[in-house]
């Protein structure tokens, strides 16, 4: 075990992070390098939320060491700053927070990524958690152990919404909502990375930055950069029994909100597809597929009227129509600062 007093150690630490955009702001008394598992928390204007997230992870059950790294993605407010401090101060959790000056949902899981690879070169595997979710008890123990049971590159778990305004718990069946499986087992896909882990070896495969900053404000960079394990080889498994629970303000049940969501969901799909056809041939396919859908999609929404409620039955309408939207250069960016709602 490598343990050092960060007061001794903080030009180490600091020599980690080379990037000038990226700027260390709090860390623990004591830092052990040589702990195989890290959690990355990419935090945005979510002071009072990050502290039930970071509880979730003082009350974590398993024997095993890990460490976290927080990233203050507002470098102007920095109000998840004092938060991390203070649990980094008094011992309740071991590690680093820093900032991340570039704002955008990229740049902040990038920086949580390669900070940890960086500060931490005994670890081999990366877990990341938003700020706006909390994890069960044996999240991390569970996640751990299914990588080391099955070997998988990627583990995903489930992120159950918890609604401010439970009137109306239909929309936890909502696909905006909804997780990708209701199985354990091994899976083709996991799609975003709000309850993942990840191999150091998966990392390894990919230049930097592994997130691309195309996707910065529309988000799906998660998604995209789980295609390109897919293709590479990397295998997924999925364990239902890791929960992370995920808090949904009363801004995000509303038609609006769901709607916008389906927009971004076509979006993320055409430009993930575009980006990974390999010729003019190829691009002008998944144009014409994107396109096609439209009108196969208004067929299927006729049909899930008989069974679901209007918003559920007109959400393969707004991801097609999103996506030909995209197809034409017109997309959303929620992940500008501007447009987010804390």
């Amino acid at each position: 075990m490598t343990l050092i007093p960060t007061d001794l150690s903080a030009t180490s630490i600091s020599d980690v992070v080379r990037d000038p955009d990226r700027e260390i702001v709090a860390s623990s008394r004591v830092v052990d390098l040589s702990v195989g598992i890290v959690v990355c928390i990419p935090c945005f204007r979510r002071p009072q939320h990050l502290r039930l997230t970071l509880d979730s992870l003082v009350s974590q059950r398993t024997p095993r060491s890990f460490a976290v790294v927080m990233v203050e993605n507002d470098a102007a407010r920095r109000e998840s700053a004092p938060v991390a401090a203070e649990y980094l101060a008094d011992g309740r959790l071991q590690g680093i927070c820093l900032v991340e000056k570039r704002q955008g949902n990229c740049q902040a899981i990038n920086a949580a990524f390669e900070t940890a690879q960086a500060l931490f070169p005994a670890a081999t595997r990366f877990l990341m958690i938003d700020d706006d979710e909390v994890a069960s008890s044996d999240w991390l123990e569970l996640m751990v152990r299914t990588a080391e049971a099955t070997g998988a590159d990627v583990v995903g778990g489930p992120v159950l919404p918890v609604f401010d305004d439970d009137s109306q718990p239909w929309l936890s069946r909502h696909p905006a909502f909804c997780p990708a499986y209701d199985y354990s087992g091994a899976v083709p896909l996991i799609y975003g990375c709000g309850n993942c882990l990840i191999t150091r070896a998966v990392f390894d495969r990919f230049d930097r930055p592994a997130f691309d900053l195309r996707f910065n404000f529309l988000g799906g960079g998660d998604c995209d950069f789980f295609v390109r394990c897919r293709d590479a080889g990397m295998t997924f498994h999925w364990t239902a029994e890791a929960v992370i629970t995920e808090t949904v303000p009363q801004s995000r049940t509303g038609l609006g909100w769901i709607a916008k969501r389906g927009l971004r969901i076509g979006a993320i799909n055409y430009r993930v597809q575009s980006k990974a056809a390999q010729s003019a041939s190829a691009r002008m396919l998944v144009f014409a597929q994107m396109v096609g859908r439209l009108p196969l999609s208004l067929v299927r929404a006729v049909g899930l009227l008989t069974s679901s409620k209007t918003v559920v039955a007109m959400h393969p309408v707004m991801v097609a129509l999103g996506s030909v939207l995209a197809a034409f250069g017109i997309e959303p960016k929620p992940y500008e600062a501007s447009k987010i709602v804390s």
